[in-house]
């Protein structure tokens, strides 16, 4: 079971470690700090904070705070072009997934020339090489989810064609991840759990591959552990510390995971439900499709099952003796969250939908397919998002 394990990014995790920013070796003089385009990171205090630490340390900086919830190619062009304007030598992605994965495309872009989507891979991307090396970043993020403080990978949506892709190469790692679970306590309950679910997911559909790593299956075990055993917790109790410590564990956990191994294509089925409607955040998308497809995973591939056995385990159902154990701990926790009943006729969607769904997920995130135990036809594809139907 052959695997490399490099992850180049100094790891400060705790409670109070924003504090300890400015005594870490930053990789520049001026920052860029990304933040989203809403109210919360002012609000709450956190870019006070991280200005404050950056005075301490005696880094200059400026500030982008466009950053959509699903980030699009003009988010990363703009701020870009801000790094450029302000000369900016580096840059932090401070708040959710959206926020740092924006970070790293900027990095990419300020100091390249052309479109973002000139660089990308797969779809109707550009496939170029960057001449130029990104700007280093730095991770900080303010919700327990996406794992991006810990992997190199960016996921952007060009609007134009409605194509959601990952980017990114080893120079997109952050140099340096400040994981504090304080900066977590004013997530609210349902964002808590469709981030929570995102982090589980990405462990769960990893362990689940066809690769054979020790590492990941390491890593990814604790980290449905700690998410099955903590996230109900986190959203019943915002101020539940100790659950949101190990939830933001497991998060970054499994950004770990996706950088010794990878996902397979419960991701890409998602990717089209948020990218023709980008008012669905992406942990809800996963939800609303994963009883479907673990099912089906279950039903059609017996190789699997005793890893479906582990999950089970791993998050609580001690007991589990059957695959399909799995599953009813995952909708249980659901149950758990509140976020069981979630429709995606409440986001627009239809039946009608679901071919288009089926071929874009080929043609943006194909590559997760093939990391599948079993074949999924385009009709298995549908067959799993009509069950996820409300």
């Amino acid at each position: 079971m052959p695997f490399t394990f490099n992850i180049p990014t100094n790891f400060v995790f705790g409670p109070g470690s924003v504090q300890k920013l400015h005594k870490q070796r930053l990789p520049g003089k001026k920052a860029l700090i990304v933040i989203s385009s809403g109210k919360s990171t002012r609000a709450n205090g956190y870019l006070d904070t991280v200005q404050d630490q950056l005075t301490q340390a005696g880094v200059d900086f400026a500030v982008f705070d466009k950053m959509a919830a699903n980030p699009v190619i003009d988010n990363v062009m703009d701020g870009a072009a801000c790094a450029r304007e302000n000369g900016c030598d580096f840059v932090i992605g401070l708040g959710g997934g959206s926020s740092i994965d924006g970070a790293k495309a900027i990095a990419m872009m300020a100091p390249n020339e052309g479109n973002y989507w000139d660089y990308i891979y797969g779809g109707t991307g550009g496939g170029q090489k960057l001449k130029n090396k990104p700007l280093p970043i730095v991770a900080i993020p303010t919700t327990a989810g996406t794992g991006t403080e810990l992997d190199a990978w960016t996921i952007i949506t060009n609007e134009a064609t409605n194509e959601k892709m990952s980017g990114g190469n080893r120079n997109t790692f952050p140099v340096l991840a400040i994981v504090d679970p304080d900066l977590m306590s004013t997530v609210p309950p349902k964002f808590t759990a469709y981030q929570g679910f995102d982090a589980l997911f990405h462990s769960t559909e990893s362990y689940i591959n066809k690769t054979k790593n020790l590492m990941r299956d390491m890593l990814a075990l604790r980290a449905i552990e700690a998410v099955g055993r903590n996230l109900a917790r986190a959203c019943e109790d915002g101020k539940d510390m100790a659950a949101r410590e190990q939830v933001a564990f497991a998060s970054s956990l499994s950004g770990m995971v996706m950088s010794v191994d990878n996902l397979c294509s419960e991701h890409s089925m998602e990717h089209p439900l948020s990218a023709y409607h980008p008012e669905i955040p992406h942990g809800a998308g996963l939800i609303m499709i994963s009883r479907a497809y673990y099912t089906h995973m279950v039903e059609n591939c017996p190789a699997l099952h005793d890893r479906f056995i582990d999950m089970a385990k791993a998050m609580g159902k001690e007991d589990a003796k059957e695959p399909m154990d799995f599953v009813t701990a995952l909708v249980d926790l659901q149950k758990a969250c509140g976020v069981d009943d979630l429709k995606m006729s409440d986001y627009g969607i239809t039946p009608e939908e679901f071919p288009t769904f089926a071929q874009n997920a080929r043609t943006t995130m194909g590559i997760l397919f093939k990391m599948d135990r079993i074949e999924l036809t385009d009709e298995d594809l549908v067959k799993i998002y009509t069950a996820s139907f409300k």
